[in-house]
């Protein structure tokens, strides 16, 4: 098992859930999703995605 965790930007994260980066943006606004400050901006974490999807990823 891969215990690395890897980050996406905000653009590969709507990509990955198939929505717009609007709909991510406004996600961590509101705080469903949460990132992490990077010095290039916000990144989600792989395993943030996988917690907002339910796992099916």
């Amino acid at each position: 098992m891969n215990s690395q965790i890897t980050f996406h930007s905000v653009r590969e994260a709507a990509w990955i859930l198939g929505v717009s980066r609007g709909a991510v943006s406004r996600a961590i606004r509101t705080g469903t999703l949460r990132t992490t400050r990077c010095r290039n901006g916000l990144r989600v974490s792989s395993a943030e995605l996988n917690r907002l999807l339910g796992g099916a990823r």
